[in-house]
């Protein structure tokens, strides 16, 4: 279903990849460059070019709350300190084949109680309601298949990776995608409604400011 746009607004949210250095996401994806031979890796947080390389991979989620603290914050830990504290608040679980996660409802309780943002898991969020949720001033964490990067026209499925959503105006979604590509898919990248349909799996989790976070200019 194609949502509303009621009205238009873009929140001028920092961007943060899941990779340390975000011109390097098309050499890393492609498999030209391993993700360990990253040379900003420290900045990760990281205990090693291979511990990194294997968190790279799975912290969408964690960018998109980089993200999030950056704007309403100011700033944000880096990527492996707030994958540990996912960890132990249950939104991420090891197991002998990777990681499962992000666990949305658990992240949500997370957010709330580490950082005082107001934070809500949807496991249904119609597409019709994102508008008005990003109009509104709250920024979304959105379920997507990871090829919202290039607008593939035919998906295997859908979810499996984590945008989130900045800004909406009518015809597309305004989106800061952890794996998306330099200078096309990255910041403040411009989804039409019918590819991001494609793409969603109908949830996410909804942040918004705090009762103590210091209000935003428009």
């Amino acid at each position: 279903m194609t949502a509303t746009h009621s009205s238009a607004r873009v929140h001028a949210v920092p961007y943060h990849s899941q990779w340390a250095s975000p011109e390097l996401v098309p050499a890393i994806l492609s498999g030209a460059m391993p993700a360990a031979q990253d040379p900003r890796w420290p900045a990760y947080g990281a205990r090693s070019p291979e511990e990194y390389a294997w968190w790279s991979w799975r912290l969408c989620g964690v960018a998109c709350l980089r993200m999030a603290l950056a704007y309403w914050q100011g700033a944000a830990p880096t990527a492996m300190e707030l994958a540990a504290e996912c960890l132990a608040a249950g939104a991420y679980v090891r197991h002998d084949e990777g990681l499962h996660g992000l666990v949305h409802a658990p992240f949500a309780a997370y957010v709330e109680r580490r950082w005082g943002l107001a934070a809500r898991s949807r496991p249904d969020l119609p597409q019709r309601e994102i508008p008005e949720l990003v109009a509104a001033g709250k920024l979304l964490l959105l379920s997507v298949h990871p090829s919202i990067r290039d607008a593939d026209p035919r998906p295997p499925h859908r979810g499996g990776h984590l945008v989130l959503a900045v800004g909406s105006a009518d015809g597309h979604l305004v989106v800061h995608n952890p794996s998306g590509l330099p200078a096309h898919s990255q910041e403040f990248a411009r989804v039409p409604w019918e590819t991001f349909d494609r793409v969603y799996a109908g949830r996410g989790v909804v942040l918004g400011p705090g009762p103590d976070t210091p209000p935003r200019l428009p």
